[in-house]
């Protein structure tokens, strides 16, 4: 269900946007993503495991106001995140 340190490099290195930077709005929402998608995945099989269930509505939650916030302060970089993530709004 979570992800293993290398995969979390990987999503640091990709989105930062300088070096050692891993908590810009970009690489949160990043990781936030990635382990949305394996819990996803997991309650695909598990469908009555509501404690995941509900950390999952609470990641959602913070993915969002998140990106609310990136996209209140610079909306060119939001577009490009969900672009490059993907997401659909």
């Amino acid at each position: 269900m979570s992800i293993t340190a290398e995969r979390k490099q990987e999503l640091i290195g990709e989105f930062a946007k300088s070096e050692g930077d891993t908590g810009s709005p970009e690489v949160q929402v990043a990781i936030l993503s990635e382990r949305i998608r394996n819990l996803t995945e997991h309650l695909k099989t598990h469908k009555k495991d509501f404690h995941s269930r509900r950390g999952l509505l609470m990641m959602v939650g913070q993915r969002r106001r998140l990106l609310d916030y990136l996209k209140r302060k610079e909306v060119k970089r939001y577009e490009d995140l969900i672009a490059r993530l993907g997401l659909r709004r």
